[in-house]
């Protein structure tokens, strides 16, 4: 529009600022994106990628091990981190420069350094100002860190992805699905691994059957879970190992501590509530079905709005908008029965309600469960179960959620979640052929209900809430 320098101007350019950006680049609008760091975001540089690419390393003890049961004879395997570390740097710096490709050729003017709002129509980025009809808000989210004293030696997820070396000894304080992939990857990576969380099973927020499956395996890859445990305070000894002690006075020596506690909507020192952006208690901005914030030219997407916090949202959210505002097309994201994943070890794939959500919303549910050993691991001998769920509304047989620990989880409840969206019922699935012999196939042969869930222990409550949950809690997500 005349009298600005551009039609859009947006902050952040993680994978929703960019996929909005380069979308709206594409339809003919004039639009730059400011970016302090590299470009890609929290997913392409500290989440999602970084973390896949080690829990894909760490799996491979795993397989080792596995192999002699098929056979194989695999000798004296050792693990060079700064050979992974230098692999993983590598393709992140592929991406990054992939994510810059894409903007350029869109017609995206890149701005480097931190962007602030001045107002309704202005951004200010390293002292220049810039004009803009529209300003998308897209800085995603940051670590949070609880008030303990020597909080200043522990960790985060981002730093934890670039140790220079591989501690012995690691002590994670948080059970969200932070936590439990990071333990996953360090105890698989050979690491002594004690996790402090504050309920009695890790993944508060995510269904009960998960939760307790998820816990078992974990234990029995060597994680130390100690449920219902409060640090107290951390101290650095001279050697440079670190000493926490707990609310009980118990003490444990360990080489790093990692705080998984949460994440929070990176919008400090924007100037977003100055430009009376209304955010909410946690610092989220508030926005409505289409992306818009409490000013009418300034939008939100992603993690800074605090709704659903993974990368596919964030960037359907970008494209909602940019289909909306740039091509006549209004679109409103769907924020119902989205899929995530956890990659723990083994990983969690879910989709729709649990079963405390469904019997609080639909009363009377009918669950389905299957516990059982994988069929990989009747050579190999590993002692690792699977577990599959499913929780159907009584009467109408549809089908309320789809929930699974083991092997390949995220890739069969993908599937499963193109069904759910389309209003899958339980006869439909009894009527589905399984695939055989796959784990897959059991989410289509389960023929017996679990007892009332109401009389069942399935419905209580696995973690008691002992303390207030970190501002933006932790929530169930997936990066």
């Amino acid at each position: 529009m005349a009298g600005y320098d551009f039609d859009l101007f947006t902050l952040g350019a993680g994978s929703g600022g960019v996929a909005a950006s380069r979308r709206a680049g594409a339809s003919g609008a004039r639009v730059a994106i400011c970016e302090e760091g590299r470009v890609g975001g929290t997913c392409v540089l500290r989440g999602c990628v970084p973390k896949k690419l080690l829990v894909y390393a760490a799996h491979y003890r795993y397989d080792m091990e596995d192999a002699a049961g098929y056979g194989w004879t695999v000798s004296g395997p050792a693990l060079e981190w700064k050979r992974l570390q230098a692999a993983k740097a590598k393709e992140l710096e592929r991406l990054t420069n992939i994510y810059g490709r894409l903007l350029r050729d869109a017609g995206v003017t890149l701005v480097e350094g931190r962007g602030r709002v001045v107002d309704a129509h202005t951004v200010e980025v390293a002292g220049k100002r810039y004009t803009a009809e529209r300003i998308l808000v897209a800085t995603g989210g940051r670590p949070w860190l609880p008030e303990v004293r020597g909080i200043e030696h522990a960790l985060t997820s981002d730093q934890a992805l670039e140790l220079p070396a591989l501690p012995k000894r690691v002590a994670v304080v948080g059970g969200g699905y932070i936590g439990v992939e990071f333990a996953g990857i360090f105890a698989a990576l050979g690491v002594k691994v004690t996790m402090l969380i504050r309920g009695d099973t890790v993944l508060r927020g995510f269904d009960n059957d998960v939760r307790a499956a998820l816990t078992q395996e974990m234990r029995k890859k060597g994680v130390d879970i100690r449920p219902e445990t409060f640090v107290e305070d951390i101290e650095k000894r001279g050697d440079g190992t670190l000493s926490l002690m707990t609310r009980v006075g118990e003490t444990l020596e360990v080489d790093a501590v990692l705080y998984s506690t949460g994440r929070v909507a990176n919008t400090q020192g924007l100037g977003l509530e100055e430009a009376g952006v209304k955010l909410d208690a946690r610092g989220a901005v508030v926005v409505d079905a289409q992306s818009r914030s409490s000013v009418e030219s300034i939008y939100a997407v992603g993690d800074v709005t605090d709704r659903i916090n993974l990368t596919p949202v964030a960037i359907a959210e970008g494209r909602a908008m940019v289909e909306t505002l740039y091509r006549n097309n209004p679109v409103t994201m769907d924020h119902e029965n989205v899929p995530s994943a956890v990659f723990s070890q083994p990983p969690v794939g879910t989709v729709g309600l649990t079963e405390r959500e469904a019997i609080e919303r639909h009363g009377a549910v009918d669950v389905y469960v299957s516990s059982f050993r994988p069929m990989k691991h009747t050579l190999s001998g590993r002692d690792e179960r699977a577990m599959m769920k499913v929780v159907v509304e009584r009467g109408t047989e549809r089908v309320l959620g789809f929930h699974m620990v083991g092997a390949d989880a995220p890739e069969i409840i993908q599937g499963l979640a193109v069904a759910l969206k389309c209003g899958v019922t339980k006869k439909q699935l009894d009527a589905t052929v399984g695939i055989h012999p796959t784990a897959a196939e059991e989410f289509v042969t389960m023929r017996d209900k679990r007892p009332d869930p109401s009389e069942s222990g399935a419905v209580r409550e696995l973690g008691r809430e002992v303390v207030p949950p970190p501002p933006g809690g932790m929530r169930k997500q997936g990066t």
